[in-house]
């Protein structure tokens, strides 16, 4: 062996896979016989899971739990269920594939084990991981989609909230697309170079896949797109309007993430928080897009401008709004350019400032002793000033809870004027600073007080609450300004 050169290029070979507990398989059970000895609810659970994946399932149980009968009499199609009345026997098990037992008796446990070993069979024992050659973790079924979740017996009950967690994410439509790329896979490889075309399908393809229901024609759509051949006409992009909420990122609803997750371009406001913004996906471009009263800002007919130029382009587009897009945040104005462009748009609704104000505070908005309805208002008009256009004596009932956007800078003309029409210098007042996000703050002040402080100048978006309801819950927040994580 000669040494070496020092300076020639070395090739390495990195590990692709850190260790695993258990390898994940994907077994066809159709047609292919399982056994399944027990009387338990565990084993009705096993048995149902085999056969719903096409086994010829055979249970074998001298006094079945009424839960497995149920089972068996329901069957689970594409498979097959048999109820056998009777402890199982080794030749029960030849020609099985699978051989599940539920059982505590250490005797019965090693006589299994060897009888499925000598069918071939893979041995599984009902939580007994060390007695097991395969097992079963927790299941996100989107057929033919299917994710499965192994904590290597440690802690199924992880497992099981990791599959939660992922339930919520993957959208029941997933199925749709799943059957879909399998009926057009011929059609792909046929029409679609090997290398970028195809991946550029793919990629295009999944990116689609967490959004609404495949329609007609979307698959022939992709593949021209990919083979570069669709026309102009043929590549409709959409914007789609979320509620970021007021800053936690779990506070957003489940089409909002997934809206976010299969997004092209982001276009975002200064107010959205960090955290909500982690959860779009990684290839997306982020375009910040704020309007902020008394900063520099992007003018609305820009963002216009900019969200039907994305969509023509065939991008999908999320407009990233904090709180709800539909309450003060101008969706009216977007919504009317993108329809007049023939842009599709839709609204995902999120968790308005005023609501998240009143969950900090644990005030109903609408308690049935306090307040007999409920006015969102914004603080000032297009001017920039107090908005005169108000119904300020309806404003002023005092069975009225009154919550204001954007009022830090005209809080003390509003106060005078409501205390003008008729409302009590008393009032409870509570001001939220960064209202769901971390670090913010509640204030406890009177009606009064915002006359004296004339203008409230904060970094952070404000929210004001001014009612009735307040007077119980305000009594908790200190006068001083109190952080709350």
């Amino acid at each position: 062996m000669t040494e070496r050169d020092a300076r020639a290029p070395l090739r390495t070979f990195p590990a692709r896979m850190q260790p695993l507990a258990r390898l994940p398989l994907f077994v066809d059970l159709t047609g292919r016989r399982v056994v399944v000895a027990g009387a338990s609810e565990a084993v009705a659970w096993k048995a149902e899971l085999f056969s719903a994946a096409g086994g010829d399932v055979q249970v074998f149980a001298e006094a079945p739990d009424v839960d497995l009968v149920a089972v068996v009499e329901r069957g689970t199609p594409p498979g097959r269920l048999t109820l056998h009345r009777r402890a199982w026997v080794e030749a029960d098990l030849a020609g099985s594939v699978l051989a599940v037992l539920d059982s505590g008796d250490p005797a019965e446990i090693a006589a299994f084990q060897v009888a499925g070993h000598v069918a071939g069979a893979l041995v599984n024992v009902i939580d007994k991981p060390d007695a097991c050659d395969v097992l079963f973790g927790s299941i996100v079924n989107r057929s033919p989609v299917v994710i499965g979740i192994s904590t290597d017996g440690a802690a199924p009950v992880l497992g099981q909230a990791i599959r939660r967690r992922i339930e919520t994410l993957l959208p029941a439509t997933l199925s749709a697309w799943g059957a879909l790329a399998g009926r057009i896979r011929d059609a792909v490889t046929s029409r679609l170079s090997p290398g970028v075309q195809r991946r550029t399908f793919w990629e295009r393809f999944a990116e689609r896949a967490f959004g609404a229901a495949p329609e007609e024609g979307d698959a022939v759509r992709l593949i021209a797109e990919a083979a570069g051949t669709a026309q102009a006409d043929e590549q409709p992009g959409r914007v789609i309007l979320v509620g970021a909420g007021p800053g936690e990122p779990e506070l957003l609803t489940l089409k909002a993430v997934r809206a976010l997750q299969s997004a092209d371009v982001v276009l975002y406001d200064d107010l959205v928080s960090p955290d909500v913004l982690e959860l779009a996906r990684r290839e997306a471009r982020r375009v910040v897009v704020g309007k902020r009263g008394g900063k520099a800002s992007c003018k609305q007919e820009d963002i216009n401008d900019l969200m039907v130029e994305l969509a023509r382009a065939g991008e999908r587009v999320v407009r990233l709004k904090a709180g709800d897009p539909m309450v003060f945040g101008r969706a009216g104005e977007e919504i009317e350019r993108l329809r007049a462009e023939g842009v599709p748009v839709e609204v995902v609704p999120g968790i308005s400032a005023g609501i998240a104000l009143a969950a900090a505070l644990g005030a109903t908005l609408t308690h049935r002793d306090a307040a007999h309805s409920l006015r969102f208002v914004t603080g000032h008009a297009k001017s920039g000033e107090l908005d005169e256009g108000l119904d300020w004596r309806g404003l002023a009932d005092p069975d009225t809870t009154l919550v204001v956007y954007m009022g830090g800078r005209t809080a003390g003309r509003l106060a005078e004027r409501l205390i003008a029409e008729g409302l009590s210098g008393e009032t409870p007042v509570v001001f939220g600073f960064g209202v769901g996000q971390r670090g913010q703050r509640l204030e406890r002040h009177r009606l009064a007080d915002l006359v004296t402080l004339g203008s409230v100048p904060t970094d952070q978006p404000l929210v004001i609450g001014i009612g009735k309801v307040f007077a119980a819950v305000a009594a908790d927040v200190p006068a001083e300004t109190a952080s709350v994580s």
